[in-house]
């Protein structure tokens, strides 16, 4: 298989897809845009004009019965994700799924003990991996250099409130968008799930599970949602597995600001990262102290997720964003929101499975 280009298909035409996913498979020269599907015809259309694949099809179970495929890449609804991944591991396919992986965690553990069953890869779209700095502070986790996790602070603030109303106007936007910008379902708690969680701090919560290797035991919640349909400032206190506790948070509404802030302090050391101001460093309980602040990656960090599935698909490379951590933030995220409606009340995680 390795003389031969990766075959892919996208589901999904929206605005993610086609400015990021195939863009990415079309200048990669060992991939194949094979098919691309979408229920509304209209976007479908536009983003074919524009990508050429080999096919185009409006239901994805039309696609699986008649193309010959090595992937997909599932770029819709989140609500939709767990449905299509199902069918699509089904038909024996490798899969790249944008964040988050589902919106409930059994959903998420049935996708991953399906992918293991068939062996087959799952990754999930979460570029921040792939960080020249969050792979050595991996590492240093890892090799036991901070010793064991005691506490963590993760916090992430972007400006998404247009996206929440539902009230983006691509036409007077300054982002430019390739072929057709955001929808109106952000706000849509039936096609998105939540808001700030499942669409922002989900990124933040995933690089804290991917660096840490901690996963969730129990979750207490608030959230507010100003107004809006679906929550845009979310507070969690969180107990981890091995015995560390810790505050993960953001807002959707920091208007102009970005700041991704993830501190995890151990009994040996710690990794304190400022994103948004550059500083990003492992300090050790001598005194001494790495600066991880220059470590820089090349090219589109956007690409970085297609580029690995297309040498996944080739044999070429290893999974950089697994499903194991995927399932840990839909995990976390889930017994969130399970304890933000019940005014607050501590979820356990094995209570996401007992249902």
């Amino acid at each position: 298989m390795n003389s031969q280009k990766a075959r892919i298909a996208v589901i999904g035409a929206g605005w993610w897809a086609t400015d990021f996913h195939l863009p990415a498979i079309l200048a990669n020269p060992n991939a194949e845009l094979v098919a691309l599907c979408d229920p509304h015809a209209g976007r479908l259309e536009k983003a074919a004009q524009v990508y050429s694949p080999h096919a185009t099809y409006a239901d994805y179970h039309d696609m699986l019965a008649q193309e010959k495929l090595d992937g997909a890449i599932i770029v819709t609804p989140h609500a939709t994700h767990f449905p299509i991944a199902r069918d699509c591991l089904e038909a024996g396919l490798h899969l790249l799924i944008e964040k988050p992986l589902t919106l409930y965690a059994r959903d998420a553990r049935q996708l991953m003990d399906m992918a293991a069953a068939r062996r087959l890869e799952v990754m999930v779209g979460y570029p921040y991996h792939y960080s020249p700095s969050g792979l050595r502070a991996r590492q240093a986790v890892q090799n036991g250099e901070l010793g064991n996790l005691q506490y963590v602070v993760c916090s992430y603030s972007t400006d998404v409130y247009e996206f929440l109303t539902g009230k983006v106007a691509p036409d007077h936007s300054p982002i430019h968008f390739r072929v057709h910008g955001p929808s109106d379902n952000y706000n849509r708690a039936d096609m998105l799930g939540g808001g700030e969680g499942h669409l922002q701090l989900t990124h933040a919560a995933a690089l804290m599970f991917f660096i840490t290797g901690l996963r969730a035991r129990r979750v207490q919640a608030v959230m507010s949602t100003q107004g809006l349909a679906v929550d845009l400032i979310d507070a969690m206190s969180v107990e981890f597995d091995n015995g560390a506790v810790g505050i993960v948070g953001g807002t959707g509404n920091g208007r102009g600001a970005y700041g991704l802030t993830l501190h995890s302090y151990g009994d040996a050391g710690s990794f304190i990262a400022d994103m948004g101001v550059g500083q990003i460093s492992l300090r050790k309980r001598d005194g001494s102290r790495e600066d991880l602040s220059q470590l820089k990656h090349s090219g589109d960090s956007h690409y970085f997720t297609t580029n690995n599935f297309v040498n996944i698909l080739l044999g070429q490379e290893a999974n950089g964003s697994p499903i194991d951590v995927g399932v840990r933030t839909v995990e976390l995220l889930d017994a969130a929101y399970r304890s933000a409606q019940q005014d607050g009340r501590p979820v356990l995680i094995e209570e996401l499975y007992a249902d």
